[in-house]
């Protein structure tokens, strides 16, 4: 026998022994599987198959295949059984025994592409024409009150609006989404509302509020010249109007004062350092003007603007700068269960209050803790009844600061409590109301999803749709399970929440993760949320950078991708669309689509 045939025999016999896994693992999993819906029992099988797939490794194999020019299995994720059948025939094709495959198996591997595609528009409406990916946006708390925020978002591209039911209150998410029906009405297309249940809120307690005062700093250039005038938002302290430009300090004021201002006055006042400033109103606007000063100035709340010798006002209620503990590698800080606003001093220890009591019982000395997405984190050194002693070791180098309100993080700890909690079981009428799918957070295991099911189904619920955000460790550790258990509702899909799933498993590890989710929720024929981080300094700054703009590109493997709020999300949204739309005829999920290319031209 020549060489060539034996690899061919070889290759037929290591095939075929890896579509015996495929039947051992259907028994193995078949307890998952069996709960499964109707309409998704053949996609659940697939999962089965492929994490069987997976847990060989391929390598040798798929060069092997590839240098007879077959398929390497490296699209094999939504039809795993029909591929290696497929393959399985070709290589007895090689082998003299003529090309027999299967009718079935040729319609299975569309069939993968066709149930994905499916599961999609159920759960995240209509793709746009250009691309498969949707935009989903979430909305600011501004949305609330301003329908053209929402209808500017809309036209900009948004499919989908999130409502976050850790912010706000159900008077404003009602608001939120009459705002997004009657956009969407308007506009005559489709979008649809996603509410995000709160979770069980694992964050730094208050600290002592700071003195209430507001900073107008002009921009000087390299020399101290000044070279943009620093700029305020004077406007009513009864009814203050939104200011017209982002970013803008708001120095509310009497309403009856404001109503005899012009444009072009001078404001003089003595600011909080005691130093003689000028104010000038340099343009008017619904509610009230822009003020520019050439000077730096501290305004606090009572400051006197005058605008005559007995022409006065002065500056209302002004929000308390939020206070930080600057924290460097060795510092130790004291994490408590008392969570009452915290000092706020250098010449005291350093602590600060931690929502979640569980901790406190549950975490041991060693155990790593992470705060505000990683920036800072230690590990613990001491434990008591009502404290945890963190020695900080990240950053490295430097110094960070730590505020209130910032996420925490314990990848170590095993925190025996639900990613339901009783908020959320209350929230859940208002978001079956409002919403057309919800996003389970912070879910660990199987058991977190039957308890939402369960809460659904006591409501009367049968048709909202479930998204599973994968941002612990746990999560994703559990994934199979996590899908397969998800997969007895219909309208279920997965999303990727990079932020905390990062600090949990390690930034080194996190393009690896979002791969291996990608890869399996395409295997369960489920969609896919891409979050977290997408084009944030854009929506911030007005101004992305060359890496966020590469990470979009990437994000349109999935089937909707997920912006966040800021100052200048509309143009976030703008340019996501416009992204999206010219990677969709680049690539599909891993395969690249060979479109014409018309970069390049031949010199006459």
């Amino acid at each position: 026998m020549s060489a060539a045939a034996q690899q061919l025999d070889r290759l037929q016999d290591e095939v075929d022994a890896l579509l015996a896994r495929l039947t051992d693992a259907e028994s193995r999993w078949r307890p998952w599987t069996d709960p499964v819906a109707t309409e998704n029992y053949s996609s659940a099988i697939n999962l089965v198959h492929y994490w069987a797939l997976r847990q060989v490794d391929l390598r040798d194999l798929q060069l092997r295949l590839a240098d007879i020019g077959l398929s390497s299995l490296g699209r094999s994720e939504a039809h795993v059984r029909a591929t290696l059948r497929v393959v399985s025939a070709a290589i007895a094709a090689l082998r003299g025994q003529g090309w027999t495959p299967e009718v079935q198996d040729c319609a299975a591997i569309a069939q993968g592409a066709q149930l994905l595609e499916r599961n999609a528009v159920e759960l995240l409406g209509p793709a746009a024409e250009d691309r498969a990916a949707r935009i989903m946006v979430t909305l600011p708390s501004e949305a609330a009150g301003d329908p053209t925020l929402v209808r500017l978002l809309l036209d900009s591209g948004m499919r989908i609006a999130r409502i976050n039911c850790a912010h706000d209150d159900a008077t404003a998410w009602k608001a939120m989404a009459a705002n997004v029906r009657a956009a969407a009405a308007a506009a005559g297309r489709p979008c649809l509302v996603a509410m995000d249940l709160g979770g069980p809120k694992l964050r730094t307690g208050p600290l002592e509020p700071g003195p209430q005062v507001v900073r107008l700093r002009p921009t000087r250039n390299a020399q101290g010249q000044v070279v943009a005038a620093a700029r305020g938002w004077l406007t009513s302290a009864r009814r203050p109007a939104r200011p017209p430009e982002p970013g803008l300090a708001t120095l509310p004021v009497d309403p009856e004062w404001l109503a005899n201002r012009a444009e072009g006055d001078e404001l003089v006042l003595r600011d909080t350092r005691g130093s003689k400033r000028r104010l000038l109103l340099a343009a008017a606007a619904p509610g009230g003007f822009v003020v520019t000063t050439e000077k730096t100035a501290y305004l606090g709340t009572g400051t006197v603007l005058k605008a005559g010798k007995r022409d006065l006002t002065e500056v209302g209620e002004l929000p308390a700068i939020e206070q930080s503990i600057r924290l460097a590698a060795g510092d130790i800080v004291r994490l408590t269960r008392d969570c009452t606003p915290a000092p706020v001093d250098d010449d005291q220890p350093r602590r600060i209050g931690c929502t979640l009591p569980e901790v406190f019982d549950n975490a041991v000395v060693a155990d790593r803790i992470y705060f505000d997405d990683g920036k800072l984190g230690g590990e613990v050194i001491a434990v008591a009844a009502d404290s945890l002693d963190v020695r900080i070791d990240r950053p490295a180098h430097g110094t960070a600061k730590l505020r209130a309100g910032k996420g925490i993080n314990v990848p170590d700890t095993d925190l025996p409590i639900s990613a339901l909690t009783d908020k959320d079981v209350a929230d859940l009428a208002m978001v079956i109301e409002l919403a057309d799918f919800v996003q389970l957070s912070f879910v660990r295991e199987p058991a977190d999803v039957i308890r939402l099911f369960d809460e659904l189904r006591r409501l009367g619920d049968h048709d909202l749709g479930v998204v599973l955000k994968i941002e612990t460790r746990q999560a994703f550790e559990q994934l199979p399970q996590l899908l397969l258990t998800a997969m007895r509702r219909n309208r279920v899909g997965v999303m990727i929440a990079r932020g905390d799933l990062a600090v949990e498993t390690g930034f080194e590890r996190m393009a690896e993760l979002q791969e291996e989710t990608l890869w399996l929720c395409e295997a369960a024929h489920l969609p896919v949320i891409w979050a977290t981080q997408v084009l944030e300094q854009l929506a911030t700054t007005g101004r992305p950078s060359r890496a966020e703009i590469s990470d979009a590109a990437m994000a349109e493997r999935a089937e909707c991708v997920m912006l966040n709020k800021g100052p200048y999300i509309a143009d976030a949204v703008v340019t996501l669309d416009d992204i999206l739309g010219r990677m969709a005829g680049h690539e599909y999920k891993k395969s690249p689509l060979l479109r014409s290319l018309h970069s390049w031209r031949a010199k006459d």
